[in-house]
């Protein structure tokens, strides 16, 4: 299963919960970059664009629900 399929699988709440917790991973993150402490620099990317997966699944729901 694909992240998209695994996105669209999962409910508005679950969406919201997992991007919260993308969120803080994001930030803590981006600290150890600054702190020189960051061992694996592609997972930034990973988290980036597993965020913005969220974010289209959720403008794409918004969007059907107000046709």
């Amino acid at each position: 299963m694909s992240k998209t399929e695994d996105f669209k699988a999962k409910t508005d709440d679950q969406l919201a919960e997992q991007l919260g917790e993308l969120k803080r991973e994001a930030f803590n993150l981006r600290f150890q970059a600054a702190t020189g402490q960051l061992e694996k620099a592609s997972r930034v990317k990973e988290v980036r664009r597993s965020i913005a997966r969220i974010k289209t699944q959720q403008t794409e729901r918004t969007r059907s629900a107000a046709k």
